[in-house]
């Protein structure tokens, strides 16, 4: 393909992809296909010749179109959001021609530079603490991870590293294994998947601290368990904090929990991968009180700012706490102006030494949205969610079973789990939107996220009639079976 025929095969898919956003509401939002339903459908090797690219667009129709979920369908309410908008598929256009592999400042100038810029745009967006920022002289700054579990373990990764390195400093007879074996971490016991799966990479025990009937992590659980786990001869070193918890969206008390985690000397790590973004909204703001007392804190403006993934935004207030565990410098990475004090090598703040022109997605969306234009965005899904929330409350039969506090509603109907399960098998198994559950205690619940950027009204209104016909249904049945 040369410049000629790409300008027109550009044009071509510009016009597929806004055709598929335009008419996502028209396509059944959950696919009708058995695993292993594409192996058999295309070659089994690649081709040995050139093949032409309408053959490949039509394939895409008939073949990975059918086994596609379609996560922006204003028809689709599982999981959280993930976010989608024009301007940010633009800049992924401008990423991917430019190319780069920004692992230091010199491998591309500019992709290192945005990033810091960016970074503190949006910590300033969140009125995050001077102390998080880059600026021009500032000992703390942000960086764009691919996920909020990779945010997460470069965190515990590096407080691991800094509480070893202080151990030995004062006790220089003490080994690595030996600090090893008793460091422990501590996370709520509604903490997302990937909080477990950084202790266990990190080789730490990880200790879920039982929440209370809000499903909040509170001082007097974690003071315990500290107490308990010291006594025993342990090391506490870290502790993430959960603003906006996946099964039902709450929030850990901050303002409890962060005062304890400096008086100890432990790593407070703040995951708010979803919730984060409603943030730059002041009414949302007070739920990030008590950001100042953590280390490094977390949110995806993938998710929910309308920044196509991966975005991941993720802030130290010390970043020589990241450098300090992960800088390696072969000759063939180092450049001169490395340590002129005036920029950074991303590199050294991550797993991965590659890394693509993310910035350039957050650089367009903010100058083409305006933070107006985003705080508008956020407010009319939470709006939406109340919306569902004084549905669920005007029918008895259902019972709404978490705050609902920004675009996750958690409901169920009164009665068994097996009732509940019974009503999500009819639900997706009718595909005309999508739920995923979740557990709440000993509760089989659903969960309705607002997702799509073109949700509205009225597709809230319609999911709620098809709940309400499927559990009318339902319920006739159990009724009829007695």
């Amino acid at each position: 393909m040369n410049a000629s025929e790409f300008r027109r095969r550009g044009k071509e898919m510009v016009d597929y992809v806004a055709d598929y956003m335009e008419g996502i509401e028209g396509r059944q939002v959950y696919p009708d296909v058995e695993p292993g339903y594409l192996r058999p459908l295309i070659p089994s090797t690649a081709p040995q010749e050139p093949e032409a690219f309408e053959d490949i667009i039509n394939d895409v129709e008939k073949i990975i179109m059918p086994g596609v979920t379609h996560w922006h369908s204003p028809y689709f309410f599982a999981y959280f959001p993930t976010a989608s908008s024009y301007p940010a598929m633009l800049a992924d256009m401008l990423c991917g021609a430019i190319g780069c592999i920004g692992f230091s400042w010199a491998a591309s100038p500019a992709c290192t530079e945005l990033e810091t810029v960016m970074m503190d745009w949006l910590g300033k967006m969140l009125q995050l603490p001077e102390e998080f920022l880059a600026g021009k002289s500032g000992e703390g700054g942000g960086v764009i991870q691919g996920s909020a579990s990779e945010a997460t373990l470069v965190a515990l990764l590096a407080a691991r590293t800094k509480v070893i390195r202080r151990l030995q400093a004062t006790s220089p007879g003490l080994t690595q294994a030996a600090i090893m074996e008793k460091l422990v971490a501590y996370a709520s016991d509604q903490a997302h998947s990937s909080v477990e799966r950084a202790g266990l990479i990190g080789g730490v025990k990880l200790k879920a601290i039982p929440s209370d009937g809000n499903f909040t992590l509170r001082a007097s659980a974690l003071q315990e368990a500290l107490q308990r786990d010291k006594a025993a001869g342990l090391i506490p070193f870290f502790v993430v904090a959960t603003l906006g918890t996946t099964s039902c969206c709450s929030f850990d008390n901050l303002l409890e929990v962060g005062p304890i985690c400096n008086q100890e000397n432990l790593w407070l790590h703040i995951d708010a991968a979803y919730a984060g973004s409603a943030f730059i909204c002041p009414e949302f703001r007070h739920l990030l009180n008590g950001v100042e007392f953590a280390d490094s804190f977390n949110f995806n403006p993938h998710k929910w700012l309308l920044v196509n993934f991966d975005c991941s935004a993720m802030w130290v207030k010390r970043r020589t706490d990241l450098t300090g565990a992960f800088k390696l410098d072969p000759l063939y990475l180092k450049h001169s102006h490395q340590d002129s004090g005036l920029i950074t090598d991303y590199r050294h703040w991550q797993l991965p030494l590659g890394r693509r022109f993310r910035s350039l997605k957050m650089w367009f969306v903010f100058r083409m949205y305006g933070v107006k234009g985003l705080q508008a965005y956020i407010r009319k899904h939470v709006r939406l969610s109340h919306e569902l929330e004084s549905l669920l409350q005007q029918d008895p039969r259902f019972e709404v079973c978490a705050a609902v506090t920004l675009g996750l509603v958690c409901f169920r109907l009164r009665g068994s789990n097996k009732l509940n399960e019974a009503l999500l098998e009819r639900i997706n198994s009718a595909k005309k939107i999508h739920l995923v559950p979740c557990h709440l205690r000993d509760k089989f619940v659903l969960r309705f996220a607002i997702c799509s950027r073109t949700v509205e009204s009225a597709h809230v209104q319609f999911a709620w009639e098809h709940i309400r016909e499927l559990a009318t249904d339902l319920l006739r049945a159990e009724q009829e079976q007695k």
